[in-house]
């Protein structure tokens, strides 16, 4: 599955109804009772923390950051780690599957993506001059000083 998607997808009963549905009819999960459900094996509000979501660059991102002990906020470890997830954001989708905590950050994540696709600059940044910022950031958020790959 990973290797036919770009974003991420939760593998809640929904998915199935996506556009992948016409790639996933052969799999089992799919004729599942437990699957067939708006909810599947997931209860209402469970937080998406809980919620089992194709793997990829966000959440393999947010374990280092985990891992390296970053002081990032919560909110901005959820950006990172659903920033793909466009249903979300984008589309409103998943909503009885949040939490409180998912709905607070689901504000800054719709912030952030106005930002993350089709935003980026032709104008080239001169590195050496943006470079002390960037440093006292990494200083900030890894004080520990040593990243997790």
């Amino acid at each position: 599955m990973f290797d036919m998607i770009i974003c991420s997808q939760s593998t809640e009963r929904n998915f199935f109804e996506s556009f992948a549905l016409q790639y996933l009819k052969e799999n089992p999960d799919y004729n599942n009772p437990a699957y067939n459900t708006k909810l599947g094996v997931y209860s209402e509000g469970c937080g998406l923390e809980n919620v089992l979501l194709s793997w990829g660059h966000d959440d393999y991102m947010y374990l280092v950051l985990k891992a390296s002990g970053t002081t990032l906020p919560p909110a901005a470890l959820f950006i990172i780690r659903y920033h793909s997830l466009y249903l979300m954001h984008s589309d409103g989708k998943y909503q009885y599957l949040m939490n409180d905590e998912d709905r607070e950050n689901l504000k800054w994540s719709q912030i952030f993506s106005k930002y993350d696709l089709y935003s980026k600059s032709k104008v080239h940044v001169d590195v050496e001059k943006v470079k002390p910022y960037y440093e006292s950031l990494i200083k900030k958020y890894f004080p520990k000083k040593v990243i997790r790959w």
